[in-house]
């Protein structure tokens, strides 16, 4: 079972529908107890850094999903629910974030003829072995809808990135944890199989 992360943060319906569209059996919930015995867990998300951080702590979702990376659960983090992994975020000084990763997330810098936030598609950067990009082809298409972007403390732990005015760490990478700043429920087929890689991981 894939517990999908509940804390008031939108987009819950559009990861549950593509992961049953897979055959997967999805379960959206807020109780600590599921999501320490779920298989895989999502923690999916749009909305502002802090107000995300304050639900999660108000749901008490802080320590459940501290336990389950810990426990080495295969876990993933989508837009705004990446961005949380990391220490801290531009849109919200003073906040801290799960900090369970290394890196900041930082506003996209205003460019003429960039708009803000980043919406569309963009081709990634893929890193050679990224688990999540298995069977895809060079340079995959995916889509953003975002204002703010991952700079990770670590190189290693980048496993795709994009340009949108400036390098963008579109995807991470390190043991059970994964994030992608675009959405795989909206990047077609593309991002059918990121969703199904990740269901997949350690069958």
């Amino acid at each position: 079972m894939i517990a999908v992360i509940d804390y008031d943060a939108g987009n819950l319906r559009s990861v549950e529908k593509a992961l049953a569209a897979l055959g997967e059996q999805p379960e959206v919930t807020r109780d600590p107890q599921v999501i320490r015995t779920a298989d895989k867990v999502i923690l999916p998300g749009v909305g502002a850094f802090g107000d995300a951080m304050e639900n999660l702590r108000r749901f008490g979702l802080v320590e459940p999903i501290r336990q389950v990376v810990e426990k080495g659960t295969p876990f993933l983090g989508i837009c705004l629910g990446m961005q949380l992994l990391f220490e801290s975020s531009e849109e919200s000084p003073g906040v801290e974030g799960l900090s369970l990763l290394p890196g900041k997330i930082l506003r996209i810098p205003p460019q003429e003829g960039l708009k803000i936030p980043h919406m569309g598609w963009n081709s990634l950067q893929v890193r050679p072995g990224a688990r999540l990009f298995r069977g895809l082809p060079e340079e995959p298409y995916v889509y953003f809808v975002h204002s703010y972007y991952l700079k990770a403390g670590e190189e290693a732990i980048v496993a795709a990135t994009t340009q949108y005015g400036v390098e963008i760490h579109a995807s991470v990478e390190r043991g059970n944890l994964f994030g992608c700043q675009f959405h795989p429920e909206k990047s077609s087929a593309v991002g059918r199989t990121i969703l199904k890689n990740f269901a997949g991981l350690g069958q």
